[in-house]
């Protein structure tokens, strides 16, 4: 779906009628008579609202399709469930239905596999911040949402995190027309400089002009963390030779740097 455009799961959503709230209390008492003539009318009336809600998970990289009828579901839902009696309006009872259901989609369609605990606890504080963010009118902290949880700090950014989803390496992150700029393209390694690079290529040119056998000696004793005399036992010689060797050898890659 490309979203600058109008049409989703083969409906042209700027088609889509637009239901005041007289007209959907009248279409509810109908479908409370068993009018369903009635409740295909609210559904059809209320499909701007999912589409609406939708939105909302653009950046999970779903098929908008599939999240477009699931989010029906939860609207056929609504519209099956709810007490017209009740002086709440439809939508204020149809938008967490919605919701929930696209929630729950996205929860057991995840490449990765969160437990349902955790889960439960990252879209308990996905409400809670929704809530936070309209009442104070900015981003809530993740302080805030575990207060008002009433839950560890940990665990709350644990499961937002655990529910987060994974981002490629190779996502692009900017484009000017030319080269593009991925994910992978702005990550650096601190522990390792220009300089540390040039150091291991010339350690390893070094290496490379030593005898066989100072090669294995220096191997063994500084990558795999060997001692000399376990050195002397392995390739058959003295832990004197050993020494010597490796003294020699060393100091000869010093001289190379």
């Amino acid at each position: 779906m490309y979203y600058n455009k109008v049409e989703i799961c083969g409906v042209n959503t700027a088609r889509l009628p637009a239901l005041t709230s007289p007209e959907k209390k009248e279409l509810l008492r109908k479908i409370r008579a068993g009018n369903m003539t009635a409740r295909e009318e609210l559904i059809d009336g209320n499909l701007r609202l999912v589409l609406s809600i939708i939105q909302r998970f653009t950046n999970r990289r779903e098929c908008m399709d599939d999240l477009f009828q699931v989010g029906c579901i939860g609207l056929i839902k609504a519209v099956d469930n709810f007490n017209p009696d009740l002086d709440v309006e439809f939508s204020t009872y149809a938008v967490p239905m919605i919701l929930g259901e696209c929630r729950r989609y996205l929860r057991d369609n995840n490449a990765i596999r969160v437990s349902r605990s955790v889960r439960d606890l990252a879209y308990r504080a996905l409400g809670v911040k929704e809530k936070l963010a309209a009442q104070y009118d900015g981003e809530p902290t993740i302080e805030a949402i575990a207060k008002e949880l009433g839950e560890k700090l940990s665990d709350v950014s644990y499961a937002l995190e655990a529910i987060t989803e994974p981002v490629s390496l190779y996502e692009t992150v900017y484009s000017d027309g030319g080269d593009s700029i991925c994910v992978m393209d702005q990550l650096c390694d601190e522990t390792c400089s220009d300089e540390m690079w040039l150091e291991d290529i010339a350690l390893k040119e070094a290496i490379a002009h030593l005898t066989e056998k100072e090669r294995t000696i220096i191997a063994k004793r500084y990558y795999d963390g060997k001692t000399q005399m376990e050195i002397a036992a392995e390739i058959g010689i003295s832990q004197a030779q050993v020494s010597r060797l490796e003294k020699g050898a060393v100091e000869r890659i010093r001289k190379s740097f």
